[in-house]
């Protein structure tokens, strides 16, 4: 990692690591739900965590965006604390057991967002330097004013600091928005080359977008053992590592369709 210590290879683990990044309204999502469905199909296991997700920090996030507590700094160290709950509660145990990790999002969030704050981005590379390095990292590349159309079409009301009213870029929620992830995207078209993120064309047609990714994927599987669904969901709820997507699948007795 430049301007900061490297993070933990993902070659120290049996399992694998696959993460996606992109701005609000880049398909990133929708993309990763598809891939584990996917490599469920193939009879891998699959876990699956999410940026911002970790009970310990979800009161205190809450409430400072309620209140408008949050500084940039304070921002940075709470997502900091509930990545690192996840790291050693979630990612690590599952890796170490040679399960398959999707992340929905991963440190370079934290690097593009807390960067536009203005928090120093060396500084940043130290904070996260106990990361465990993907295996692949996908940067789902969209224009911002087709991510602004997406967003426009599902999101009712934009809340304070999701639409970076707390930069002074613009009173109007709207145009904060739009302002804040083009600074996002710029950071992360800075990141992709810094980090050598597989750049995704978030333009393309789903279908076509899903078959890249598993291909690109595919190689990397070689060697991850493919064991009986049933014992390896026991052995997680047992150790608190089944996920929700893994949940869903328990409670339906299959695959989601």
């Amino acid at each position: 990692m430049r301007n900061g210590r490297a993070m933990t290879g993902d070659g120290a683990f049996p399992g694998r690591l696959f993460i996606v990044e992109g701005i609000d309204g880049s398909g990133k999502s929708t993309q990763l739900d598809l891939l584990y469905k996917w490599l469920v199909s193939q009879g891998y296991l699959v876990v699956f965590t999410e940026w911002n997700s970790s009970p310990i920090v979800k009161a205190t996030t809450r409430r400072g965006k309620r209140q408008r507590l949050l500084s940039p700094i304070s921002f940075s160290l709470i997502h900091a604390a509930d990545f690192a709950n996840r790291i050693h509660a979630q990612i690590l145990p599952a890796l170490q057991a040679g399960a398959i990790v999707l992340a929905d999002r991963y440190v370079y969030t934290a690097f593009a967002r807390d960067a536009v704050r203005g928090v120093s981005r060396p500084w940043l590379r130290r904070l996260y330097s106990f990361a465990v390095q993907p295996t692949l990292a996908f940067y789902f590349d969209v224009p911002l004013p087709e991510a602004i159309r997406r967003i426009s079409e599902g999101r009712m009301q934009l809340k304070y600091y999701e639409a970076g009213l707390d930069l002074g870029l613009s009173p109007d929620p709207a145009e904060s928005f739009r302002m804040f992830q083009g600074l996002i995207k710029a950071e992360y078209d800075r990141l992709a080359e810094e980090f050598s993120l597989v750049r995704m064309d978030a333009t393309a047609n789903l279908i076509r977008q899903q078959h890249e990714m598993r291909q690109l994927v595919r190689p990397h599987l070689d060697g991850v053992v493919r064991i009986d669904e049933a014992g390896v969901r026991d052995a997680l709820r047992e150790t608190g590592l089944i996920g929700r997507y893994l949940v869903g699948r328990a409670a339906s007795g299959g695959g989601r369709a």
